[in-house]
């Protein structure tokens, strides 16, 4: 498989697991950011697990959810899909280790939102499901797009949980940060450095993007 072929293979699973992410992102961080209910602080905490835990014990956990004999894997299984080592589990990684960090961004966004804004829409008899769409969600899209950035910049170097639930097939499975270890692995050190300066070069710019937009979002609030 070629470097540009591993490239492009690892943009569209980066872009398919931020895609993915999206409507649950925006989902749990309204709920965490307007509502206090009882265990709150536990799903905060299982949100934000991926961000502390080792990558491989991720992977480890969603290797045992999903193999056959697992509790996802067992329904899977019975609907004829098949998720482990194909490029539906590589974006399924990808997309797990991201999502804290997009939960946290959107969070952020809606928390800076006025509740004043929020109380004005309820007092005119709006229900919640206006004053999030039609409030909260134009207000707070500044930092969805900040949060989409860098969930993709994120999913773009994961290893560690793509490794042990898609492993490492070329043409298949492999993305940048996987061919960068094959490489080394086989003693290609040139190989490695390019696909990694290429690689870094695209999350540079999802990062830079991120920032650009968290600064206008930032002069917006201080006007």
């Amino acid at each position: 498989m070629s470097a540009l072929a591993v490239l492009g293979f690892t943009l569209a699973v980066a872009a398919t697991a931020t895609a993915c992410i999206l409507p649950f992102g925006v989902a749990v961080g309204w709920l965490l950011a307007a509502h206090d209910f009882r265990g709150k602080v536990l799903l905060e905490t299982v949100v934000s697990l991926p961000l502390v835990l080792p990558p491989t014990a991720v992977g480890l956990a969603l290797l045992q959810l999903l193999r056959p004999a697992g509790v996802v894997g067992t329904v899977l299984g019975g609907l004829g899909v098949e998720v482990l080592f194909t490029w539906k589990a590589v974006v399924l990684a990808a997309a797990v280790m991201a999502f804290p960090l997009f939960v946290r961004t959107v969070r952020a966004g809606f928390e800076d939102v006025s509740p004043r804004l929020l109380g004005v829409a309820r007092t005119l008899g709006r229900g919640p499901a206006y004053v999030f769409a039609r409030v909260a969600l134009p207000l707070a899209w500044r930092s969805i797009l900040a949060g989409l950035l860098l969930a993709f910049a994120r999913a773009l170097g994961e290893f560690g949980a793509t490794i042990l639930i898609a492993g490492n097939i070329p043409g298949r499975t492999q993305t940048a940060s996987l061919a960068i270890f094959q490489a080394l692995q086989q003693g290609d050190d040139a190989a490695a450095v390019h696909m990694g300066l290429a690689i870094s070069v695209i999350a540079f710019a999802a990062v830079l993007a991120t920032e650009a937009v968290s600064r206008r979002r930032g002069r917006r609030l201080a006007t």
